[in-house]
């Protein structure tokens, strides 16, 4: 059933990403392939492809065999050309996801084997890059499954070459390829591929002599060809130090001086992984290699980065997903998801597609087959299973609670994409005017009935007291953020175990506050019009404009109710009456909550009912983690519930956890000497220095 869910959601994802393309106007879909066949395109034109003619449209910027291929598509009508594009870049991107999954490295077990297609296919559709090519009618996923196809197990040396060469005609940088096949030992497939290129190529100047000239002399193999060199969009090295303000011979020197280190480097390391037997990684790693060392590298030309989050990272079971998911969300997600928009900080996000690279390529200890830690990572200790409540509580009792602190870089790089993702729905949550502004009334009188609505007097009282006004905008904009994160940081050092119950009942709550913002926007009591509210903290608002000024385009300004400055506030108490039996800081966490909601209601930017919903959520919160998990691990080790120990001797740092190894130390004694865990003997080597049979796939 899993898998049949993860089918169905690959073809919704194909389905969403046709549409958008296909519902777009005739003009702005396939904006590349528009301006390349289209009724005023360079190829229908006849002019030179690379801008030298009378033709005044933006040039040509794939290769000269590309053009030649592409030349017969300018008798297609356009309409059924714009359908017919799009629906063969889907069968493309579906035929890569397949032989991606092919490729994985084996032994896979049954369940591994079903979700490899579906999983590797729901990545692409959703990538960056794909979108992309989606988007611009860009040709660029029919060379990586080109290339792809060239490694699977029951591929010729004959074919391998043919289709990298073809490959490497229609996209230069892949001519690395046969590089890694020589390396690999593969040297008939290699000249195969280098003879394929030259002929391709050669066949593209016999027929236009002029622009290959253009091409690979003028333009040096189609550098300076398409956007700016110097756009973020550009991912090589060449435009990272355009970007860093090099400029000139210098910067050209420096280019290939760290273009020459890079090749080496990724491309011994993509043929040490073939050895290994593990293909995919090898193409992903000089597929890296290729697009840091392009003179550009545009976002569609980016696809490889996403194959390197096959490679197997990590020695322990808790550290196994950060590469995968770093890379994921790189290649994904917008760059202000990764990082915050700050200047100094910025440039990592900019850059994140080319440092994923970098890495992949030349620095990530990507694991051996030979390694035991490659089938089998080393699991953290972690609680028994929860004992059964009331019912079937919990509902998830079979799912482990460990003992020891999560991965700092997973945490991290989770807690700022979740953050993003909390402003971007909050941002997108209903805000109409009228809409918000009636529940503001509605509000006001409920709060009226109870006799409770004191937020006006209260609030021109904070307006007319200068030191209190000064006061309460600095605790409203400096303690939300401040205080939850130092007390997230307090747990993950000194507590893991409560860290993991804090982190996981604040998401809760945080996910439950967003549907309260969707399904009430509420006006704060410092945009009702007409009521006397003075707004301390932003200055008066222009209630006449329709976007009340310059806030709006901060966040959605309707996202009142609840107020998660009370719900965090109180979440903070709670976790400080767990952390310390002291009485002085429990006290001042529950003073925390209270404060906060004289804060709020001051600087008029919630009502009274808004903290009550915000107490709602985190209690829900808390209630929601609970039912799933049960008790914190804490708590069931202190009622005398057995602990499991860490097979492989709390590698982890955790200690405190006792206990003897004896399944793992009975395991090693079973295994012969050299063998890896679950397999019979090391992987079968491929490649040597002097022949092609070797073992490795492709060859016959």
């Amino acid at each position: 059933m899993a898998v049949g869910a993860l089918w169905l959601v690959v073809a919704l994802l194909a389905a969403r990403q046709t549409a958008a393309v296909l519902q777009l106007p005739p003009r702005r879909r396939l904006a590349d392939l528009e301006t390349w066949i289209g009724e005023n395109g360079v190829l229908r034109a006849g002019q030179p492809l690379y801008g030298d003619g009378a033709f005044t449209g933006p040039p040509f910027t794939g290769t000269p065999f590309a053009g030649l291929v592409l030349k017969p598509f300018t008798r297609a009508a356009e309409q059924a050309l714009g359908v017919g594009w799009t629906f063969g870049t889907l069968l493309l991107v579906v035929a890569t996801g397949l032989v991606t999954a092919r490729l994985l490295p084996g032994p896979l077990s049954r369940r591994a084997a079903l979700f490899a297609a579906p999983a590797a296919l729901v990545l692409l559709v959703v990538s960056v890059p794909v979108r992309n090519t989606f988007t611009l009618g860009q040709t660029s996923v029919l060379p990586v499954l080109l290339v792809l196809t060239a490694f699977l197990p029951r591929c010729s040396a004959r074919a391998s070459g043919a289709l990298i060469g073809t490959a490497a005609a229609l996209q230069p940088a892949v001519l690395l390829f046969a590089v890694l096949l020589w390396a690999a030992g593969r040297r008939r497939a290699a000249a195969t591929a280098a003879g394929t290129f030259a002929a391709c190529s050669a066949l593209a100047w016999a027929a236009s002599p002029d622009d290959s000239w253009t091409y690979w002399l003028r333009h040096a193999a189609g550098a300076g060809l398409g956007g700016p060199p110097d756009s973020p969009a550009n991912q090589s090295l060449h435009g990272l130090l355009l970007r860093l303000g090099a400029q000139g011979p210098l910067e050209i020197a420096l280019f290939l001086v760290l273009a020459a280190a890079v090749a080496v480097a990724g491309l011994r390391r993509a043929a040490r992984y073939a050895a290994d037997g593990q293909w995919l990684l090898a193409v992903a790693l000089a597929g890296c290699v290729a697009v840091a060392v392009s003179p550009t590298a545009w976002q569609h030309q980016q696809l490889w980065i996403l194959l390197a989050a096959v490679g197997r990272v990590g020695r322990r079971r808790a550290d196994r997903l950060v590469w995968p998911v770093v890379v994921v969300l790189v290649m994904t997600l917008h760059r202000d998801a990764l990082v915050p928009n700050i200047e100094w900080i910025g440039l990592i996000g900019e850059n994140a597609p080319l440092l994923a690279a970098l890495a992949a390529a030349c620095a990530v200890p990507f694991l051996t087959r030979a390694e035991p830690e490659w089938l089998r990572p080393r699991p953290a200790p972690h609680a028994a299973p929860a004992a059964a409540g009331a019912g079937r509580l919990p509902l998830l009792r079979s799912w482990p609670q460990p003992l020891t602190r999560p991965n700092l870089l997973l945490e991290l790089l989770l807690i700022r994409v979740g953050y993003w993702v909390y402003s971007w729905v909050r941002g997108q949550a209903p805000d109409g005017r009228w809409l918000a502004e009636h529940h503001g009334w509605q509000i006001l009188e409920i709060e009226a009935a109870l006799r409770i609505d004191v937020e006006l007097w209260f609030n021109l009282l904070v307006a007319r007291t200068g030191w209190l006004e000064s006061a309460m905008n600095f605790a409203y904009s400096a303690f939300h953020f401040l205080v939850p994160l130092s007390l997230l940081g307090f747990m993950y050092l000194r507590r893991p175990v409560l860290y993991r119950w804090g982190r996981t009942s604040l998401a809760f709550a945080t996910l439950l506050a967003l549907i309260g913002f969707w399904m009430y926007p509420l006006a704060p009591p410092r945009l009702m019009p007409g009521l006397g509210f003075v707004d301390t903290a932003h200055g008066p608002q222009d209630l006449d404009h329709p976007d009340f000024g310059a806030l709006t385009g901060i966040s959605n300004q309707y996202a009142a109710m609840p107020s998660l400055h009370v719900g965090w506030s109180l979440w903070c108490a709670v976790v400080v009456w767990r952390l310390t039996p002291a009485l002085w800081p429990r006290v001042l966490g529950v003073l925390y909550p209270v404060l906060t909601t004289v804060v709020i209601v001051g600087t008029a930017n919630h009502y009274l009912l808004d903290a009550v919903g915000g107490v709602v959520v985190v209690v829900a919160g808390f209630g929601v983690r609970h039912l799933l998990i049960g008790r914190t691990a804490e708590k069931a080790g202190a009622a005398g519930i057995p602990e499991l120990p860490d097979p492989a001797g709390g590698a982890d740092g955790a200690g405190a956890v006792t206990g003897t190894d004896a399944d793992g130390e009975r395991a090693a004694a079973e295994r012969g000497p050299g063998e890896a865990p679950g397999r019979g003997a090391e992987p079968e080597l491929a490649g040597t220095a002097s022949g092609e049979k070797t073992g490795a796939p492709g060859e016959s």
